[in-house]
């Protein structure tokens, strides 16, 4: 790859136009178009040569229908990594962000539900979320609920994670002995990862009388619940017909490709969870992987974290024909702000 500062100002200023101008209409751009736009002050003759050296570099290719260049795959790449970095957001934008976050949210899955269509809204893309791992989350409390005839069970995990059981009140636990319970469970089994709590639980229903006994099973039975979902990560999507939008950039059966993988998800989520060891936002862009490659398509995502730990991703999937510039700043926006939400519901 020709780094940066081999292609000069110039013809860096050449594939930023093709690069912005293509994204906005779709079409081939043109010499003319591009001394109009980049104010080099220089005849269109020139930029055409400078079209193309990139061209030969790697960075445009053409139409062959059209005097017009395109980017390629890696000019996309050379243009992401010349932002300026902590791109600014529209005001309407950073005003969508703040109004989302300030809506009172403890469940962080629901959170993440929502995230997806807000960055479907901010960029016109499909928004993507991979929820924490159970497997990596701790629990806060558990809880019994004296509902009379019944008892509710509640099992409350670090991310707001809620766990949940309604089951008929045992004859022999009168309101008195249920209040000592729940008192005995407290926050006895904060800090605790699922299996641990687990495995208290059980421990604690072997030594109980067999009142108490029941409801520590039933304790035992939603933490396993919680802990078979470990396994089964998934990716939430929000704004899927914003795809659909994009024929302009896409092919129509890449958009069909694009929508059955992100049914099946397994690809989406080998690449989110690369993403999520990122420091910042990652942009994996068409051929740079074999999925997106396959799709035609862009991958914008960033890792949210709680404290200092990454426990989650999110992130846009689009053309590679990209709104590289909004797209990032609102990725990078978004979990900035998922993060303090994470830690303060962690904390």
């Amino acid at each position: 790859m020709v780094e940066p500062t081999e292609l000069g100002s110039r013809k860096s200023a050449v594939l930023r136009v093709v690069v912005e101008e293509y994204v906005r209409t779709g079409e081939p751009v043109g010499s003319e178009t591009i001394a109009d736009r980049a104010g080099l002050g220089v005849s269109s003759a020139t930029i055409r040569n400078e079209m193309a050296v990139l061209e030969e570099l790697g960075y445009l290719t053409h139409p062959h229908t059209s005097a017009g260049r395109i980017p390629t795959d890696l000019g996309y790449r050379r243009y992401v990594d010349t932002l300026p970095p902590g791109g600014r957001l529209r005001e309407a934008q950073r005003r969508a962000i703040t109004g989302f976050f300030a809506e009172t949210m403890l469940d962080l899955e629901e959170v993440l539900k929502g995230t997806t269509q807000l960055l479907g809204r901010l960029t016109q893309y499909a928004g993507l979320a991979v929820p924490p791992s159970m497997s990596d989350e701790q629990l806060v409390r558990v809880e019994m609920i004296d509902l009379g005839p019944s008892v509710m069970v509640l099992v409350i995990g670090q991310h707001g994670r809620v766990e949940k059981a309604i089951v008929d009140r045992p004859r022999d636990l009168d309101g008195q002995a249920l209040q000592s319970l729940e008192r005995r469970l407290g926050d006895s089994f904060r800090g605790m990862s699922v299996v641990e709590a687990q495995a208290r639980a059980l421990r604690l229903a072997g030594e109980s009388a067999p009142a108490e006994r029941e409801l520590f099973l039933v304790v035992a039975g939603r933490l396993g619940d919680m802990q078979r979902g470990k396994g089964s990560e998934h990716v939430l999507v929000g704004g899927v017909a914003n795809l659909t939008d994009e024929v302009a950039h896409w092919r129509r059966e890449t958009v069909s490709r694009l929508v059955e993988a992100l049914e099946h998800e397994s690809e989406l989520l080998r690449l989110l969870r690369q993403a999520g060891s990122a420091e910042d936002v990652s942009v994996t862009i068409g051929a740079e992987h074999p999925a997106t490659g396959e799709w035609e398509a862009s991958i914008v995502a960033a890792p949210f974290r709680a404290g200092d730990v990454p426990i989650g991703t999110i992130g846009v999937v689009g053309p590679t024909a990209m709104d590289y510039f909004t797209v990032v700043a609102s990725v990078r926006a978004v979990a900035r702000r998922l993060s303090e939400l994470a830690t303060e519901l962690g904390a």
